[in-house]
C-alpha cells in the first residue's frame, strides 16, 4: 500500500513539475517586447454613426510605431531601438482585416538610425512581419533619428521621427465623448497587448514615398499598448 501511494505521490508531483516548467517556458518564450503606439486619420473610440459617416471618406493613413525595450528579430539585437511604419491605403482603416482585400496599400518604413546595417533590415523585417498584409508594399525604407516616448498611466504618447512623423496623445476626457454612444469601435491594427485608446493632439505624416503628407488634430484616433512576440 505504501508503495501504491509513494508511486501516486511521484506522479503528483511529476505534473506539477511538468506544468510548471511548461508555464515558465511559456511565459519565457517571448523574443521580443516593448511599447506601442498608433494613430489613423479616423476615430478609433467613437459611436458607430460617426463610424459609418466616415467610412471610405477618412481614415485611410495610418502612423504605427514599436519602441524595443528588449529582444531580437532573426537572431538581431533590437533592444532599445524604434521603428515605425507610416501606411497609406485606399479605404478607412478600420478592420485591418477587411482592409487587406482592397488593393492598392503602400507603406513607407522608418527605422532608428542609431541601429547598425543588420538592425536597420531586422527592424524593417520585424515592422513588416508584424504588420502582415496590412504592410502593403513597402515603398521605401529611411534610417532617421526617432524617439518614442509612452506613459501608460496618463496615456501622454509622443514619436518623433527626424521631420517625417510627428504625434502627440493624452488620455481621453470626459468632453471628447460628443453622442455618449461613443466605445473602442475599431481595434489596433496588429496584434498587441493592453491596449487603451487615446486623444490625438496632433500627429501627421511629412515624408515622401506615399504620394501625400497629412495631420489629425483632435481626434481619438490613437492608442498605446504593449507588445511581446
Amino acid at each position: 500500500m505504501l508503495r501504491n501511494v509513494n508511486r501516486k505521490a511521484a506522479a503528483v508531483v511529476g505534473a506539477v513539475v511538468l506544468a510548471f516548467g511548461l508555464l515558465v517556458g511559456g511565459a519565457s518564450a517571448a523574443e521580443i517586447s516593448g511599447n506601442y503606439i498608433e494613430t489613423r486619420t479616423c476615430d478609433v473610440y467613437t459611436g458607430p454613426c460617426f463610424a459609418n459617416a466616415e467610412m471610405g471618406i477618412t481614415g485611410q493613413q495610418a502612423i504605427l510605431a514599436w519602441n524595443i525595450e528588449e529582444g531580437s528579430h532573426e537572431g538581431v539585437d533590437l533592444s532599445g531601438l524604434n521603428v515605425v511604419l507610416v501606411v497609406r491605403a485606399v479605404e478607412t482603416l478600420g478592420f485591418a482585416e477587411a482592409v487587406t482585400r482592397t488593393e492598392p496599400i503602400r507603406s513607407v518604413v522608418l527605422v532608428d538610425e542609431r541601429a547598425n546595417e543588420s538592425q536597420r533590415a531586422a527592424l524593417a523585417g520585424f515592422a513588416r512581419q508584424r504588420a502582415g498584409k496590412l504592410g502593403g508594399e513597402t515603398v521605401r525604407v529611411a534610417s532617421l533619428p526617432i524617439e518614442i516616448k509612452l506613459d501608460h498611466i496618463d496615456m501622454v504618447g509622443q514619436i518623433q521621427a527626424g521631420d517625417e512623423v510627428h504625434l502627440t496623445t493624452r488620455k481621453l476626457a470626459k468632453g471628447d465623448c460628443v453622442c455618449t454612444n461613443e466605445e473602442i469601435y475599431y481595434p489596433p491594427l496588429t496584434e498587441v497587448e493592453n491596449s487603451a485608446p487615446a486623444f490625438t493632439v496632433d500627429g501627421g505624416f511629412a515624408g515622401r514615398g506615399l504620394g501625400q503628407r497629412w495631420t489629425n488634430p483632435n481626434t481619438r484616433s490613437a492608442f498605446l499598448a504593449t507588445f511581446a512576440y
